[in-house]
């Protein structure tokens, strides 16, 4: 099993992060890359057991990758499983408000490649490991910008 481990500091307070990351999903793809399009799955407020689906362009190999939240510890931690799709394992997001008012954000995966992607671990987990940490400074700079949605007092 392959791991990731990314951390991030942004200059926000962890309301907004956490708005814009665990509630925001469908305008994720406004700061991640390969990513065409978020699907919530099901019905109600997202929390413990809701369901997503990501529609992933790999360089022009188009995949859909399902997951699942696990935890929904609103503005703490948000973590989940793989449940259909290239990927099986673990991811997690969780949030640290820091004592100048920014945000520590760290992101974990544990994670296996299945179907045919499988015999390309070798080449596919760095590119997959350059792309979240990049994913994670664009996020940074997004949130810093004022884009996404504004935290409700």
């Amino acid at each position: 099993m392959a791991k990731l481990h990314e951390v991030v500091d942004i200059d926000a307070p962890v309301e907004r992060v956490w708005a814009v990351v665990a509630e925001d999903v469908r305008n994720v793809p406004r700061w991640s890359s390969n990513l065409d399009k978020v699907e919530k799955l099901d019905d109600g407020p997202p929390g413990k057991g809701t369901r997503y689906r990501y529609h992933l362009d790999l360089g022009g190999h188009k995949e859909k990758l399902e997951v699942e939240q696990d935890v929904y510890n609103k503005p703490k931690k948000c973590s989940g499983r793989f449940i259909k799709g290239p990927l099986n394992g673990t991811w997690s997001y969780t949030y640290t408000q820091r004592k100048d008012g920014s945000t520590r954000l760290v992101y974990d995966m544990n994670y296996q490649l299945g179907g045919l992607l499988r015999f390309a671990t070798g080449v596919l987990g760095p590119q997959y490991a350059a792309g979240i940490r990049k994913n994670m400074e664009a996020l940074k700079r997004y949130i810093e910008s004022g884009k996404g949605p504004a935290v409700k007092k």
